[in-house]
């Protein structure tokens, strides 16, 4: 007989197991187990159903993530026969892009690149910009209703681990032949964009077309040739190709500071693993203008998907971000106040009121507790088919359309426009638009699973690379404070922890709630 123990060190049950029913797994084994309805005194037995290899195998963390949030790793066997059956979409019905030097630009590590981006100056209006955003057809091969759509759906997303992606998508697909890899040609669904000098978008139009990406660039390649350091890939396409991207995001970040958007900084941890899959480090990810670039082409051209279908009435899924709560804002007003700030609840709420405390907290001791406690004023972001704008980004309508291989919704949008524009035969079904509720609620689900359970994984990283600096005199802020004790970010790594209001020295604290703070209650330290 054995004993199985949970992996949520929250969790306070254990369950006995039968000889027979340990499926022959070992002391300090990871395992998946059905606890059995019991209808008798005493504590209910489990069957083990899975085995994960040791417990102690730093492979592990993701799969306790993975399991604990009940995120699909399997895909059904008719999905994945669909994926590995699919062949290279060829010309008809497909406009030739080929010969345009069209680029992606994705972090080192990523493996499935939904977007290429290529911009010119617009010969018909001086200072603007033609843009084109090239995004993975993946509707192309995914057909709705399909074995691949349902496990897609089910899914609603890829996740992303420090040590494995769980896709959307099977492999064959999401790495091979819908994702835009160098010299390849691919399907794409194109969004043309014209922007005037000052980032307006004036005119868009949406193709299905045929591309073959000129080159796979890391945001750090792009950084460092845009500072005057290009290497052998970035050189000969400094001029014709990366200074106009520039160029376009120049114009497209002006009309963003025009709208006067959310800018929060909080800062995303990057865990780095040895050959072993053990953390070899822990850091804050830089956020470059490369970054940013991709971004504002992103946001453009979900602007462009969004204006199309709502301009034509066809039912869609946006990205809907809604007014903050007024009672949230009177929290952060009660936060701010004995900081010097000041935020009245009478006043209508634009994301720019939120903008200017930040501008304010930049370089000050509580920036990154003013930015935690703006976003947590904030209401989250969800797809739904009622268009009520996206206030975070200062924009009246607002749809996923650039990432097809790692989010469902955006695979709806592409259906919606395929139909819309008479673009093939594998738009969106009446069936399919009669559902966007459910399917907004459902990947809406989906999304937070995967970020909780993509957090849970970091932390869980975090901490066994702390384990081993028990002791350690780390730099760090306080980003919180409640009745029990301080919670502190530390400044290198970026993890959280609590110091218990018993420990703290000199003196009893009491907890001055509508301040944040706590005070001593001896010397009046705070």
């Amino acid at each position: 007989q054995g004993r199985i123990v949970p992996a949520d060190k929250r969790a306070r049950d254990t369950w006995p197991v039968r000889e027979g029913d340990t499926g022959g797994a070992k002391d300090g084994e990871l395992v998946e187990a059905l606890v059995e309805a019991s209808d008798r005194l005493g504590p209910r037995r489990a069957v083990v159903s899975a085995r994960y290899g040791d417990a102690e195998d730093p492979r592990s963390i993701s799969l306790i993530a993975i399991h604990t949030a009940g995120i699909p790793t399997e895909f059904r066997p008719k999905a994945l026969a669909q994926a590995e059956a699919a062949l290279p979409a060829g010309l008809e019905g497909r406009v030739d892009l080929r010969q345009i030097p069209l680029v992606t630009i994705d972090g080192a590590d990523a493996r499935d690149f939904d977007d290429a981006v290529w911009a010119e100056p617009d010969p018909d209006h001086p200072g603007g910009w033609h843009l084109i955003v090239a995004i993975a057809d993946v509707a192309h091969y995914v057909p709705p209703g399909s074995p691949l759509d349902r496990d897609a759906f089910e899914r609603g997303n890829s996740c992303y681990f420090p040590d494995r992606v769980v896709p959307m998508l099977p492999e064959a697909l999401s790495n091979g032949l819908c994702s835009l890899r160098p010299n390849e040609d691919r399907a794409c669904l194109a969004a043309d964009l014209w922007i005037d000098a000052q980032g307006r978008l004036k005119r868009h139009r949406f193709r299905r077309g045929l591309m073959r990406s000129a080159a796979r660039l890391t945001y750090e390649q792009v950084q460092a040739a845009r500072n005057g350091q290009p290497d052998e890939l970035t050189g000969p396409l400094l001029q014709p190709v990366i200074a106009p991207l520039y160029g376009a995001y120049e114009a497209l970040l002006a009309a963003r500071e025009k709208r006067g958007t959310l800018e929060l900084d909080l800062p995303e941890r990057k865990v780095q693993l040895d050959e072993d899959g053990r953390v070899a480090s822990i850091g804050i990810r830089s956020r470059l203008d490369s970054h940013k670039l991709i971004e504002e082409f992103m946001i453009a051209a979900n602007v462009a998907a969004a204006e199309t279908l709502s301009d034509r009435n066809l039912p869609a899924l946006y990205r809907v971000h809604d007014q903050p709560d007024r009672a949230r804002v009177a929290a952060l007003k009660e936060f701010l106040e004995p900081l010097g700030y000041s935020l009245s609840l009478g006043q209508v709420m634009r994301p720019r009121v939120f903008g200017q405390i930040l501008e304010r907290a930049v370089g000050r001791p509580e920036e990154p507790m003013v930015n935690e406690m703006v976003l947590r004023s904030q209401a989250q972001a969800v797809y739904s088919p009622d268009n009520l704008g996206h206030f975070g980004l200062a924009l009246p309508r607002y749809a996923h359309f650039t990432s097809p291989i790692r989010r469902y919704a955006d695979l709806t949008v592409h259906r919606g426009l395929i139909r819309l524009l008479h673009l093939g035969a594998d738009g969106a079904p009446d069936d399919e638009l009669a559902r966007l509720d459910e399917i907004g609620e459902h990947i809406s689900v989906t999304e937070r699973r995967a970020a909780q359970a993509e957090r849970d994984a970091v932390d869980r990283y975090m901490a066994s690379w702390l384990a081993d600096r028990i002791g350690a005199i780390l730099p760090g802020r306080i980003g919180g404070v409640a009745k029990f004790g301080l919670f502190v970010k530390l400044d290198e790594s970026g993890a959280d922890g609590l110091v218990p209001i018993s420990t703290l020295p000199d003196d009893y604290y009491d907890h001055d709630e509508a301040a944040h703070a706590l005070v001593g209650r001896r010397w009046n330290r705070v």
